[in-house]
């Protein structure tokens, strides 16, 4: 499977573990809120839902127009932390940290 391949499938597992430990939402935030230009949108999003409005969709674009994939990121530590606590919050982090070890170096 080529990386855009592996992400695509990823990120789908990732919208499932979202909706299935109840963070998906149906309506999406302000036009305002997902203008945000802070790291992760922390000052208006919560980590479910830049996950989900930003994150998923950028990756999908880019995937699904088979653009150039980012060179490196890791947003699992933010993931980890900003959901701990969380109801089952594991299962998203692990597919988190399964996204970001295909943009390590050594996954290139």
């Amino acid at each position: 499977m080529s990386k855009h391949q592996d992400v695509k499938v990823l990120l789908v597992s990732l919208q499932q573990e979202l909706e299935h430990h109840g963070h998906w939402q149906r309506v999406p935030p302000s036009d305002e809120a997902l203008s945000s230009v802070e790291p992760f949108s922390v000052d208006v999003l919560t980590c479910a839902e830049w996950l989900q409005w930003v994150f998923i969709p950028k990756m999908h674009h880019l995937v699904d127009h088979d653009l150039p994939l980012p060179s490196a990121f890791s947003i699992s530590p933010y993931v980890e932390e900003a959901l701990k606590g969380a109801h089952r919050h594991e299962t998203i982090v692990r597919v988190t940290k399964d996204i970001d070890a295909l943009f390590q170096p050594s996954s290139q």
